[in-house]
């Protein structure tokens, strides 16, 4: 098969970049890329491992001069998210990328190019493979199953591992150096519901044209959630108008800002649940006249029925709960500027035959106020008679004031590029937090090369920023 990025520099980086490029390597589907990693750690006479979730760890020995230096791990994902423009014959499962250059970039002929996370391993694969260099003894670990839950990551056993600095390669803006990220969990409210029979006028009313987001990269954006609104929308109407519910419904993820919520009502009061809206949608829109300008409430009556609506004590507990559920910023970072500590987003209203769902994402940099707020949101559910669960659970990677690879990984890059390193933090989950779990005192940071429009099949890697990027782990790696 013709080579396309054969002349690019660093050469190895992009050959071994290629090489997994013609590899299917799918969450779920990453024997291959294992096995040629394993292969590969064979050629070079390297100690290598792989486990069963074809998670693969490579040791290569210090340099002379280096052997008593602390090891250091070098650390990526091998699976990646296969998406495709809808006109685009592409199987994942069997076929190579197509990859291809345009100008300074590197893409995928209509699919995701995996340049996240592939780029991590073809850069590690290119510094184990290099004698040339000067390092500490290197370990590198390659996980699988990222994309869907850090669950290689979660699994691996680092019972083998003696690093103590991991450089995490899994992010995606030059310049920028992670040093903290959220853990997280998934908390479920389920109350059950006693149903009556009302007879009146239906009405739907959609709150929408919000819009939403990550609730983890968004949350600082103060953007308006459809099932807060509705939670306030459905409290408002009952001070001038007697309805009762028959479905209320909204949002599609747990982590994704809700944009829409949907309330089914019966009532004799039409009017009154009429001008209720036009006075709620006039507030709402004014609080949210800068971060989500589209806000608007729709009502379509559904004629007069006779239909099982939520009793009133049910309704009670609903609506009363509404009013009480934290959403949203909960504390912020003191270490990092402007960076959310805590927060959790009311991402999932699901209404089923006899019950009504509540789903929360929970996000923190710190575990014990994660739980905290997981306690509070089971403190609501006992006093509405609501059951509570949580699952999904990752962990925290906290901020660490004395670093001694930020400090070194920061002043090789700006002694390189003659630039100011940006130092942040993540209010999402990354790896780090799973082996900063796992492996006590462990140093790390997480930086890459500039990836853009990652998941998707306009994704592309910078040749250029790549090869800085190479150049100053190999700068890093020589100071440790």
């Amino acid at each position: 098969m013709e080579k396309v990025l054969g002349n690019l520099q660093p050469e190895d980086v992009f050959m071994y970049f290629e090489d997994i490029s013609n590899i299917p390597r799918a969450s779920f589907d990453e024997k291959a890329v294992a096995e040629y990693c394993m292969d590969f750690a064979h050629k070079h006479g390297l100690w290598c491992t792989m486990d069963e979730k074809f998670n693969v760890i490579i040791k290569k020995p210090a340099t002379p001069g280096k052997e008593d230096h602390t090891p250091v791990i070098l650390q990526g994902h091998l699976d990646m998210v296969c998406e495709k423009n809808l006109d685009v014959e592409h199987d994942f499962t069997t076929e190579p990328l197509k990859l291809y250059i345009d100008g300074d970039y590197i893409y995928a002929k209509g699919t995701t190019l995996g340049g996240d996370n592939g780029i991590a391993v073809a850069i590690s694969l290119a510094i184990l493979a290099d004698d040339s260099l000067t390092h500490p003894e290197i370990e590198a670990i390659f996980t699988t199953g990222e994309e869907i839950g850090l669950e290689g990551a979660i699994a691996l056993d680092t019972s083998d591992l003696n690093g103590k600095y991991m450089i995490n390669l899994d992010s995606e803006e030059e310049g920028e150096f992670v040093v903290s990220c959220a853990g997280g969990k998934k908390t479920h409210i389920v109350l059950p519901i006693t149903k009556v029979s009302k007879t009146g006028e239906k009405f739907q009313i959609i709150i929408k044209g919000l819009l939403g987001g990550h609730s983890g990269m968004e949350i600082d954006k103060c953007r308006a959630n459809a099932n807060v609104l509705m939670g306030r929308l459905t409290n408002d109407l009952k001070k001038s108008a007697d309805y009762s519910i028959t479905k209320i419904f909204g949002g599609l993820k747990d982590n994704a800002i809700p944009r829409e919520s949907v309330v089914e009502l019966i009532t004799n009061d039409s009017q009154a649940i009429k001008d209720g809206l036009t006075k709620y949608e006039e507030i709402i829109k004014n609080e949210y006249k800068t971060s989500d300008k589209g806000i608007t409430i729709e009502i379509k009556s559904l004629g007069t029925v006779t239909e099982d609506a939520f009793d009133d004590e049910t309704m009670k507990k609903i609506l009363d709960s509404f009013m009480l559920f934290p959403n949203g910023i909960q504390t912020m970072s003191a270490d990092i500027k402007d960076l959310p500590e805590s927060s959790l987003n009311f991402g999932v209203l699901i209404n089923h035959e006899n019950s009504v769902e509540f789903v929360f994402a929970l996000r923190s940099s710190v575990k014990s106020l994660k739980n905290l707020m997981h306690e509070k949101l089971e403190v609501i559910a006992n006093i509405i008679g609501a059951t509570t669960s949580f699952v999904g659970e990752y962990p925290e990677w906290e901020y660490k004031p004395d670093s001694k690879l930020r400090d070194i990984c920061v002043d090789e890059y700006n002694k390189l590029f003659g630039q100011e390193a940006i130092v942040k933090a993540l209010h999402c989950g990354l790896e780090s937090g799973v082996f900063a779990e796992k492996m006590e005192g462990l140093d790390i940071i997480s930086f890459g090369p500039n990836i853009f429009d990652v998941h998707t099949p306009k994704e592309h890697l910078s040749i250029s920023s790549t090869e800085r990027t190479y150049k100053l782990i190999v700068a890093i790696l020589a100071t440790l």
